[in-house]
């Protein structure tokens, strides 16, 4: 797998292009081909990821671009905002001259507000003459729709003979299911939507679905995949290059979390199920008491135990082996359910990094997961205190 240059504009047929007006923003993304989608868990569902899953619907899973915005999530807001979304498609559907229904449409801000499109517009007009294929132009569209997000999240990679590549926003609202997300992912490979669905859908599960930042689900998750169709490749290849963007972009947003100040990935192993490996990683990212602990450096692994327990998953206290590593160090806690003697300060000094792994062995079976999580701050609470004011 190696890293390539570029962001999305380092696929083959792909342009992209970024525009600011303060908090608002515009990304304009012009690709051709295959494409497929994954939205929100959750039951309130703003109306743009109504209107791109019936896009895609309608045309069979063929996209010819995307246009995103950020300040404003255009969710709870009815048959405005559906009839808002889709005129956003029309913007960009006449400039590529192409049918409206090939276009996705996504947007990430404030919940409950209606679109400004006088300003959606003319941020178009700015906008529409930009598209390119340079590097530039891919942290050009990614700035365009961050929010609170504090840097550009962006991966490109190439394997054996093909390239996948991703953008993604994504701060705080953030809990499995997917993250609050938008992630607009592209290859150059020659698939089918059919594939691309099975292989994203497979993608997320173990990326952006074990991913926590503050246990909230937003309305507006947004995946999208779309192949532009230039390179033959086997299914297999692009599943692992797909699996490793997405997963590096979901560090990215841990990193990148609402006020954090510490990584943390919890990989669990030796459990009964790949089910319960899930459920136990998630558990320990999305501890409030984990977190805080993180945040403060402090070796509480008593906490982690405390989230096994009520994770669901299959566990016997008697059975785990707890451990931390990180800047070249490792110690483990617990070792098959007994304390581990002289490992604390060594533990502090673990935690007091920038990145953390927390290992736990359940003992029980051979199925793994890893979650990805950040620490909760004190400046956590200040961003999302004033987040409309």
């Amino acid at each position: 797998m190696q890293r390539v240059e570029g962001g999305i504009c380092a696929i083959e047929g792909v342009r992209a292009c970024g525009v600011r007006e303060g908090r608002y923003g515009l990304a304009l993304i012009a690709a051709s081909g295959a494409a497929a989608g994954m939205f929100t868990t959750n039951r309130v569902r703003a109306a743009p990821l109504a209107v791109t899953a019936e896009h895609l619907t309608l045309t069979g899973g063929h996209l010819d671009g995307i246009i995103a915005n950020s300040g404003c999530a255009n969710a709870y807001t009815g048959g405005q905002g559906a009839k808002d979304a889709r005129d956003m498609a029309s913007l960009l559907a006449g400039f590529l001259k192409t049918d409206e229904k090939r276009i996705a449409v996504a947007s990430t801000g404030v919940i409950g507000r209606y679109m400004d499109m006088d300003l959606i517009s003319r941020l178009f007009e700015e906008a529409k003459g930009r598209l390119r294929s340079e590097a530039e132009a891919s942290l050009e569209a990614e700035r365009a729709i961050m929010t609170t997000d504090s840097r550009e999240k962006e991966v490109a990679v190439e394997h054996r003979g093909l390239r996948v590549a991703g953008i993604v926003k994504g701060a705080g609202m953030i809990a499995p299911h997917m993250a609050t997300m938008l992630c607009f992912l592209f290859t150059d490979a020659d698939l089918s939507p059919e594939v691309l669905k099975v292989c994203l859908a497979d993608a997320v599960q173990d990326s952006f679905n074990m991913l926590t930042v503050d246990g909230d689900t937003s309305t507006n998750d947004t995946v999208i995949l779309t192949a532009t169709g230039r390179r033959q490749a086997r299914v297999e290849d692009f599943q692992e290059a797909l699996r490793y963007v997405c997963t590096d972009l979901a560090r990215q947003m841990a990193r990148d979390g609402e006020g954090a100040s510490r990584f943390f990935e919890t990989r669990v192993t030796g459990a009964r199920s790949i089910e319960d490996a899930r459920l136990a990683a998630k558990a320990v990212a999305s501890s409030s008491l984990v977190k805080t602990a993180v945040y403060g450096a402090d070796p509480n692994w008593g906490r982690i135990i405390c989230a096994l327990g009520y994770s669901g998953a299959e566990m016997d206290p008697e059975l785990v082996t707890l451990g931390l590593e990180g800047a070249g160090q490792r110690v483990e806690l617990v070792q098959r359910g007994r304390i581990a003697e002289g490992g604390l300060e060594k533990a502090r000094e673990i935690m007091s990094g920038e990145e953390i792994v927390i290992n736990i062995d359940l003992g029980l079976g051979t199925a793994s997961a890893r979650s990805f999580g950040c620490d909760l701050t004190h400046e956590y609470v200040n961003v999302n205190a004033s987040y409309t004011t």
